[in-house]
């Protein structure tokens, strides 16, 4: 089985990812202490190859077309495989990895890898944009979009962005959704759901209440008109 978690930096990937490793998992080598599979700098080419074949529409909408229906780039499959290179020559019976990069370059992963166990990492954006990330400027990725110089509206749209690429490429075989805020508060019946998903018996691990709603005590912007419609679909209220 491989396993492959998707969702924006911060939105507390390294939970899931420290707690597949703990149940026995193999995520790759080596291993930051977000529980990335490093070095990601064949990752980070990648999505500026994956970004080439993105069009930018304005108004925070994006044609993901030419990468959900035309061919994949030979370079992209050349460097995702050298990035993996430890997980896809592992004999274990269940292996994945986890970057948040990963989902920058969701629907070739896909495409690549079809019969990936996905789980989809999901955080409240309030929580999410408040601290920096690699990805906070999507131009390091080759990623167009209208630039601003305002930081926190740089990394709503940058969770816009990876948002709206989950929800362009159709379902796989296998998905699960998970929000980081049940694994904190309901750990249990989170983990129990995700056991039944993939079949294996899940380690628990500490989780901080804390680290919830943190939004509500931050200084500055944190909330975005544009972040409604998925709040919504997301069970968050605002």
């Amino acid at each position: 089985m491989l396993i492959t978690i998707i969702g924006r930096g911060h939105s507390g990937t390294r939970a899931i990812s420290n707690t597949l490793k703990d149940s026995g998992v193999y995520m790759g080598e080596p291993l930051n202490g977000s529980y990335d599979l490093i070095p990601p700098d064949d990752m980070y080419e990648a999505a500026r190859v994956f970004s080439f074949y993105v069009k930018y529409k304005g108004n925070l909408e994006w044609d993901f077309s030419r990468v959900l229906e035309g061919p994949i780039d030979p370079k992209f499959k050349q460097l995702i495989e050298s990035y993996l290179h430890t997980v896809l020559s592992s004999k274990a019976a269940y292996r994945g990895w986890k970057i948040p990069e990963t989902t920058l370059v969701y629907p070739w992963i896909q495409r690549m890898f079809p019969e990936i166990f996905y789980i989809y990492w999901v955080r409240d954006p309030r929580d999410c944009i408040l601290n920096s990330h690699v990805t906070d400027d999507l131009s390091f990725f080759n990623v167009p979009y209208d630039h601003t110089d305002n930081l926190r509206l740089r990394r709503a749209i940058s969770w816009k962005y990876q948002r709206e690429i989950v929800k362009a490429t159709p379902r796989p075989r296998f998905w699960h959704t998970t929000r980081f805020e049940d694994m904190v508060l309901e750990q249990e019946k989170t983990l129990k759901s995700l056991e039944s998903y993939l079949g294996i018996p899940l380690a628990r691990i500490e989780m901080r209440p804390e680290s919830v709603g943190r939004y509500k005590t931050a200084e500055g912007e944190y909330m975005f008109d544009f972040f409604k419609e998925d709040m919504d679909e997301c069970g968050y209220k605002y």
